[in-house]
């Protein structure tokens, strides 16, 4: 079983490769996996920095253990010049752990064809209005009861939520899900799905948004344990 935790902070654009660098370090000098941690990703939109960890271990078991070791000080202190804290009530590094609020994955039987590979993950971002997790749990749960997610290729959604930051994790089959879910604008269950969800999501940057591709995060670096 896979745990996925999902951290999101402030990041100063543009130094993403200085980010990803010292991650990059300290993944190869040290053992993340000794702690459970078997993928990490960072990404980043606009000013957001969002970090996915994957783990085989319950985090609640592992995470306190890894906030006490150098490692980890190091590695906070290094990217504390780019990177910080998101929540506006931030206390502690778990007020930036992002809460998961829906998920779906398909019945064995009917999910598509699985590939070789860590699968193909997309990291959607907007605001979500506070309070509205249920509504749009609601949204999605409806859909994801019907075969749209499978005619997509998706083999898995996870919705999360941190103050006003709403993330939308979107596991594919393949590449040619790009195509899909341009497709898809034309379907109209996809179509009912954007004006159900209007009311409660909107653009993380209303001024620079043009269309879905904007609200796509940028991956800069990765990392997944080889043992």
């Amino acid at each position: 079983m896979v745990f996925r935790s999902v951290i999101v902070c402030h990041i100063v654009p543009g130094s993403e490769g200085t980010v990803g660098d010292v991650f990059g370090y300290y993944d190869k000098t040290t053992r993340p996996q000794d702690l459970g941690v078997i993928g990490r990703r960072l990404l980043s939109l606009d000013d957001l920095y969002i970090h996915v960890i994957e783990r085989n271990i319950d985090p609640r078991t592992s995470l306190g253990k890894a906030r006490g070791l150098p490692a980890f000080q190091q590695i906070a202190e290094a990217i504390a010049p780019y990177v910080t804290p998101y929540p506006k009530d931030w206390q502690n590094p778990s007020d930036s752990v992002a809460k998961e609020f829906y998920s779906w994955v398909p019945d064995e039987e009917a999910a598509p064809a699985a590939e070789a590979g860590d699968g193909n993950l997309t990291v959607i971002v907007a605001r979500i209005k506070p309070g509205a997790e249920p509504h749009v749990a609601r949204v999605f749960g409806e859909s994801d009861a019907g075969t749209l997610p499978i005619e997509l290729g998706v083999t898995g959604r996870w919705l999360y939520s941190i103050d006003d930051v709403y993330l939308h994790l979107l596991e594919r089959t393949d590449a040619a899900f790009g195509q899909a879910m341009r497709d898809s604008h034309d379907k109209p269950a996809f179509a009912q799905i954007m004006a159900d969800l209007n009311a409660f999501i909107t653009p993380y940057d209303p001024e620079t948004w043009r269309g879905p591709a904007d609200a796509v995060a940028k991956e800069f670096y990765r990392w997944r344990a080889e043992d």
